[in-house]
Order: C-alpha cells, then sequence, then structure tokens
C-alpha cells in the first residue's frame, strides 16, 4: 500500500464521528423498554463501550457508494445490538465474570434475566432494521442470526476437545467473520453495489473477521489481564483450542500434548500456569504462526477492494486490516 493512500485510526475517527455518535444515541434509545431490568440491563452494556468495529465497516462500505440516507445509522445500530446480545449469550454459556475489564452483566441480573434480555435484543434488532423496509437485508440478518447460534452450537459441541484446524477456522468464521461480512454487504446493498462489489465487499468483512479473531485469540494467550479485562487463557480454561494452540498440538512432544489436553479436557489450569502453556507454543513458534495467518487474512481482505476507486472511505478500510493485526488489546 503506497504512503498516500495511508490512513490513521484518528482520521478515521474524524470521518465517522459524527456517524457514530449517532449510532450511539440511536442504540441509546432503541434498547429502551417498558420493562425496567431490560433497559437497565441494556444501558449496561452499551457503557461497556468496545470498539464498534462493526458499525464502523457498514458505514464505510456504504461510504463507497457515497451514500448519504439514514439507513446507515439505523442498521449500524442494529449490527451492534446483535453483537451485543451474542456477547449476553456467550457469558452465560461460558460462565464468564468479567467482560471488558467489568462485571459480566450474568453476575449482576443473573442468568435467567440476561438470556431474556439476549433474546429481546435480538427481537428489537430485527424490529428496527424492518423499519428499512428492505427484505434483501432482513434476509442477510437472518441468516446471519442463524449462522452465529449455529456456530455457538457447534462450539459447545467441541468444548474439551482438540479440534482441527478447519473445524477452528469454522467456528470462527461463524463467531465473528460472518458478522464482519455482513456489515460490509448492508453497506453495499444500501449504497446500491453491483452484485460482484458487494460480492467482493462481503469477502472483505469475511477476510477481516478472520483476522481479527485470530489475533483476539492470541492475545488471550500473551496480553495482561488488565489489557485484556477478563482473566489471561480464557479459552482454554473453557476448553477452547484456537489456532496456536493447534499448532503447537500438531508439532509437541507427548508429555507436552497430554499437558495441554489435560488443561482443555477438564477446562482448569490445575498444575499449570499460562506461562508453561506459553513457553510451549513460543518452543513450536506457535503465536508467530497464528500471527502469519492474520497477516495473510489481512492482506486477502485488502485485495477484495483494492478496485474500488480511491476515496476516503477506501483508505479507510484499506487501513483497518492493518490496525487489526497490530492491535494489542
Amino acid at each position: 500500500m503506497s504512503t498516500s493512500a495511508a490512513i490513521n485510526g484518528k482520521e478515521i475517527f474524524e470521518l465517522l464521528r459524527e456517524d457514530l455518535s449517532a449510532i450511539e444515541r440511536e442504540f441509546g434509545r432503541d434498547t429502551v423498554s417498558g420493562v425496567e431490568a431490560i433497559t437497565e440491563i441494556g444501558e449496561y452494556l452499551r457503557r461497556g463501550g468496545g470498539k464498534r468495529i462493526r458499525p464502523m465497516l457498514l458505514l464505510l462500505s456504504a461510504k463507497l457508494f457515497d451514500y448519504r440516507g439514514r439507513g446507515a445509522i439505523k442498521l449500524g445500530a442494529v449490527v451492534e445490538i446483535i453483537h451485543t446480545a451474542t456477547l449476553v449469550h456467550d457469558d452465560i454459556i461460558d460462565e464468564a465474570q468479567t467482560r471488558r475489564g467489568r462485571p459480566a452483566a450474568n453476575t449482576q441480573w443473573g442468568n435467567s434475566k440476561c438470556v431474556l434480555a439476549g433474546d429481546w435484543l435480538y427481537m428489537q434488532a430485527f424490529k428496527v432494521a424492518l423499519q428499512e423496509r428492505n427484505f434483501r437485508i432482513l434476509d442477510t440478518l437472518i441468516d446471519l442470526t442463524q449462522q452465529m447460534v449455529e456456530g455457538e452450537l457447534l462450539q459447545m459441541e467441541k468444548l474439551g476437545k482438540l479440534i482441527s484446524l478447519d473445524e477452528h477456522f469454522e467456528l470462527i468464521y461463524r463467531k465473528t467473520a460472518c458478522l464482519f461480512s455482513v456489515c460490509m454487504r448492508i453497506g453495499a446493498i444500501l449504497g446500491g453495489a453491483t452484485p460482484e462489489q458487494e460480492e467482493n465487499l462481503a469477502q472483505y468483512g469475511r477476510d477481516l473477521g478472520m483476522a481479527f479473531q485470530i489475533v483476539d485469540d492470541v492475545l488471550d494467550l500473551t496480553a495482561s489481564e488488565d489489557v485484556l479485562g477478563k482473566p489471561v487463557a480464557s479459552d482454554l480454561r473453557e476448553g477452547k483450542v484456537t489456532m496456536a494452540v493447534i499448532h503447537a498440538l500438531e508439532r509437541c512432544t507427548a508429555r507436552e500434548r497430554q499437558t495441554i489436553d489435560a488443561v482443555v479436557r477438564e477446562r482448569a489450569l490445575d498444575g499449570v500456569t499460562p506461562g508453561e502453556i506459553l513457553e510451549i507454543l513460543n518452543r513450536y513458534g506457535s503465536i508467530d504462526a497464528a500471527h502469519a495467518q492474520a497477516m495473510q487474512y489481512a492482506s486477502l481482505a485488502r485485495n477484495a477492494i483494492c478496485n474500488f476507486p480511491n476515496s476516503e472511505a477506501k483508505r479507510a478500510l484499506m487501513w483497518a486490516p492493518e490496525y487489526v493485526v497490530a492491535r494489542e488489546k
């Protein structure tokens, strides 16, 4: 990528500042219910922050076509509400205690209320999306939700097991990359993209999402608890194996494999520290291999949009894969 095409995070924020503020207000309005518990949980989750990368992608995709309607604001809030609903359900399933450095919602309101609040958020997201009266967008969101729920069920079936790399990639597509792809596709639909342009943008989102989740999984093993906002090696504690672990398992000694297998199977770091697991992964270059795979996906994402005309939105989208791979939290 040439220097002239480069853009940094501050410039992207300036480019999207007003739209992101509008999405934040829309999110706040859309999560108000006549039932106090739902409103409280919704507001607690909204205040928990997050990178808002999914609505940013939708906005940038629409801006590629100079789209100026309010639909991008409403649907930007919709994808963030759907994402938030998945986090609520994930925390309940994983019995998580913390999320982004704060107590997880289920520790504050209990599992029963949070399950129902998550369900309400899904339904509310579709209610808002329906206001656009665009059946292609509704079809896309329904397919997305089915894929994500199926992915969560598949992951539950594989907890505590040493899965293959192909199985892992299928899971992270459903867990993360599918939503990234849909955000780009919705922006393209709003902007009146050709079928080829829409598919290129959906591919960009998929590849960026794959890179994002691989890096996220590496950070779970290498970052500090203060940075993560949750315990180090949470995935292993929950019985999940990720790319670096799978890479090491294909190369390590029988004794090392037994150590990792015991952690995954028992979903506990009994008698072994996260540092000792990290030593095994570093011994076989597994962290580097995962980063290399993330960089490959990042490159594929940039290639998917290289033929779009130059614009601020394209410059931002060309920078996003670099940010995703280099981030430290």
